[in-house]
């Protein structure tokens, strides 16, 4: 067995979708329902081999569809059990009546999602208007970069799901094929130490317990309705204590350590570019090239979108002059994308406001390149040398 960064463990060569269903492996949880989707499909069906091969204990529930899916997992969760899923795309979108029950019933389900984009037109390839879409439905959503963070943001969710604090369905995402389908060395560590890092499931409510008899899902009309949605509203918005709590943990056991945000040569920074998922590595090359330019550039990756860190994100921002926003879906008919439109509210009252631009690049999976970024970098420099900003919306790797 390999030594992994001081700590006992080994490197596997796994893609995404493996090696999430090699973290659920290890986490056993006790039941999984889904339904094949492309680009999730392979994830699920490499853990049903492992449920065929007795090397877990877990009830996979086979489903006619994605809704079925989810239905499934809220019953199962409210039951008592701890549950595990996995999605895509038009799966999610299929799920969408059901993502809000789990989460006003406060169900820590984990769900995988392989982020890929809506039809139509037909498009199995990767952006993020499936997640995107769901920002509202009351989920705590973590975004990966890679392979290895798939891996390790599984493993966190479960903790950070179940936690008495928290109690709320957990969606992790990572892009499709870019990180689903691409082989990458990641580090996993041992199945004990897995196993000891999640703990027992302690179900809270549960319904097959009789002695303490309750109620899931009644009628809430007018009356109570208001109420219990301001508690849900509490109940994510106090996360963040959780998320870090558990990132620092993870990097005790792992020597991975996670936060909210991570940022890459921002220190000195004068102009950032913010991204999600699998882009941040293409970012940080980008910040790297531009860097041995002299440009005093850097990355803001934000890995929690859901609840929304915004006085991390203001912490980090404001002192910058030019901010170039990247967003992987569009808010039709809104102004920018949604990780614009949340960045641009966040810093409205801060004292000293950088010039935000936003980009939107990569729909249904186009490639999107060190150039693209460098690019959208020294446009927004332009914009601040110029002391204006003609025009608040870009586009890269569009063809004329």
């Amino acid at each position: 067995m390999a030594k992994v960064m001081g700590l006992t463990g080994k490197v596997m060569g796994l893609n995404g979708n493996a090696a999430v269903a090699y973290a659920m492996k290890q986490i056993n949880p006790d039941v999984i329902a889904a339904y094949p989707i492309t680009p999730q499909t392979d994830c699920v069906e490499r853990f049903a081999e492992y449920v065929s091969e007795g090397l877990v204990n877990t009830q996979f529930v086979t489903v006619e569809s994605e809704h079925s899916a989810m239905s499934a997992c809220i019953g199962a969760a409210a039951a008592g059990g701890r549950v595990m899923t996995a999605t895509a795309a038009n799966g999610l979108a299929l799920m969408w009546e059901m993502l809000y029950i789990a989460s006003s019933m406060r169900l820590p389900i984990v769900m995988m999602v392989t982020n890929r984009a809506l039809s139509g037109n037909i498009n199995i390839h990767c952006d993020h208007s499936d997640t995107m879409g769901a920002r509202d439905a009351g989920w705590i959503q973590l975004f990966s970069e890679n392979a290895q963070e798939a891996y390790d943001n599984i493993i966190q969710a479960v903790k950070i799901a179940e936690d008495l604090e928290v109690r709320l369905p957990v969606m992790v995402t990572q892009d499709g094929f870019i990180i689903s389908h691409a082989v990458e060395q990641v580090k996993v560590l041992d199945d004990d130490l897995v196993q000891e890092f999640v703990g027992a499931y302690k179900p809270a409510y549960p319904l097959l317990d009789v002695t303490h008899p309750v109620t899931y899902g009644p009628l809430d009309l007018f009356d109570y309705y208001f109420e219990h949605k301001r508690s849900q509203i509490e109940a994510i918005d106090n996360c963040f204590p959780v998320i870090r709590r558990v990132g620092e943990e993870f990097g005790k056991i792992s020597g991975r350590k996670y936060d909210l945000l991570e940022t890459y040569k921002l220190e000195d920074a004068e102009y950032v570019v913010v991204a999600l998922g699998s882009t941040c590595g293409t970012a940080k090359e980008a910040v790297n090239l531009l860097r041995e330019k002299g440009k005093k550039v850097g990355l803001l990756k934000i890995r929690c979108f859901r609840p929304f860190p915004k006085e991390e994100i203001i912490k980090a921002l404001v002192p910058r002059r030019g901010v170039a926003v990247l967003d992987r879906s569009v808010s039709f008919g809104g102004f920018g994308g949604p990780v614009f439109t949340e960045i641009r509210s966040a810093l409205c009252d801060a004292p000293a406001r950088p010039f935000i631009i936003d980009f939107f690049y990569g729909l249904g999976g186009r490639d999107i390149y060190v150039e693209d970024i460098e690019k959208a970098l020294l446009q927004i420099e332009d914009v601040v040398q110029k002391g204006q900003v003609d025009q608040y919306i870009g586009y890269l790797g569009l063809r004329e």
